[in-house]
Parts: C-alpha cells; structure tokens; sequence
C-alpha cells in the first residue's frame, strides 16, 4: 500500500511539473522558442524520426559511447586493481594520478583533435576519460578495502600466488564496490557524449548543438529526453546483470 502511495505521488509530481511547463509558454510567460511546450515534443520527435536523424544520431552516439564505456572501464578496472594490489605501483602512480585527475575531460579536446582529427575516435577518446577515472578509483578503493584477514586466511589455505590471491579473493569480495564504480560510469559516460560531439562528430551532440543555432528548441528537448531514456534503459539492464552477479549475496 505505501508502495502505490508513492507511485501516486511520483506520478502526480510529474504531471504537475509537466503542467506547469505547459503553462509557461502558453500563458507568454516564457517565450516558446526558448521553452518549447512539452505539447510540441511529440510531432517534433515524429518528423525527426522521420527524416531519419534521429536514427543516425542514436546509431552514431551509441557506438560511440559503447566503445569508449568500453575502452574507460578496462583500462581503469587493470589500473584501479594493479594499484590496489600493489603497494608499489600506487607509490609510483601516485603524483601521475595527482596531477591528471583534476584535469577535466573538456580540457583533453584540443588534443583529441589534434592527435585524431574531427573523427568518432576523438569522441571515443573524451569519453574514456572520463569513464576511466571512475573505475580507477572504485577499483583501487574496492581492492583495498578487502579484510586483510581474509587474503591470510586464503594464504594459509594454499592460495599464494598473486593470480589465485585476485581471482579467488580479491575480485570477488571487492565486485560489489568495482560494480558501484562501474554503475557511475554508465551515467558519466553519457554526460562525455554531449561533450564529445559538440566540436561535430557526428551523435546526439551535434544533433543539439545544430537545432539550438537554429533556436529548434523542441529538438534539443528531444535529444535530451532521448539520452535520459537511453540511460534509464541501460542502467536498468545494468542493475540487473548486477543482481545476478552478486546473487550470491541474497
């Protein structure tokens, strides 16, 4: 019952801030070709549809986003594990990870272009960045954060090497924190799209950044409804992979 009540009251937040949102243009309060009316989403998305932009755009930033989620997360799951692991390795890294982690991934743009041109791999490289830092710092706090005990324990029931210590050990009992970073990652890497593509790589942010010079505002909206909806669907297909890789916690 406390479960439909805040369903009901969910839905009916959402259904006034919707109204609202309406209203605003419609009353002159705000000007449409600023604040478009939701009312208008709809046939602007149809037309896109249509044309058969939307479609390019989704096709173009998904594959942008997989590759570069892709490339982030490994190199930052080996670099977050191999620090954690090693006390060595995090003394040396430690003034590299000081040094670039502050810098922010717009910042990487000019030599993104600069080293791959106005290409998909300038967009790939941006997002992996910002991917990587995430899963650096989950790994590495996950690794560390293993009982102590518990590697003793293993050393004294034969598992020694360094091998059998991370993969009997240390990356099972540290998965959940390393899937909290990863699950970040999902969010952060569509937050780098936008910023990849604004210098024209083709994708979603080109696709804003073209209707908004042209004050389409209801396109820009459409664009940023679709990247909500590509990101709900894919953490909720994450949540559930993750459910079933930790089922051994229920």
């Amino acid at each position: 019952m406390d479960g439909l009540r805040r369903t009901g009251l969910a839905a009916a937040g959402l259904a006034l801030f919707v109204l609202v949102w309406e209203a605003l243009p419609r009353l002159g309060l705000f000007n449409p070709m600023l604040l478009p009316a939701p009312s208008v989403i709809p046939a602007a998305f149809w037309a896109e549809l249509q044309s058969g932009a939307w479609s390019a755009a989704v096709g173009a930033s998904l594959g942008h986003y997989t590759i570069g989620l892709v490339t982030g997360a490994v190199l930052g799951l080996i670099a977050g594990v191999a620090t954690g692991m090693s006390r060595l390795a995090e003394d040396m890294s430690s003034w590299v990870v000081r040094v670039l982690r502050p810098i922010p991934g717009l910042a990487w743009v000019p030599f993104a272009i600069i080293w791959f041109g106005v290409s998909p791999a300038a967009a790939v490289f941006i997002i992996a960045i910002g991917v990587f830092w995430i899963v650096f710092f989950a790994a590495h706090g996950a690794i560390r954060g293993v009982d102590r005990d518990l590697v003793e324990v293993a050393e004294a029931f034969g598992f020694r090497s360094a091998r059998e210590r991370l993969t009997k050990i240390l990356l099972p009992a540290a998965m959940p924190g390393i899937l909290v970073g990863l699950r970040t990652a999902l969010g952060q890497a569509w937050m780098a799209v936008v910023a990849a593509e604004i210098f024209g790589v083709p994708g979603l942010g080109q696709r804003m950044i073209q209707a908004s010079s042209l004050l389409a505002t209801e396109l820009v909206v459409v664009y940023m409804l679709t990247m909500a909806a590509l990101y709900g669907i894919l953490d909720t297909v994450f949540v559930a992979v993750q459910g079933w890789v930790l089922r051994w916690k229920a």
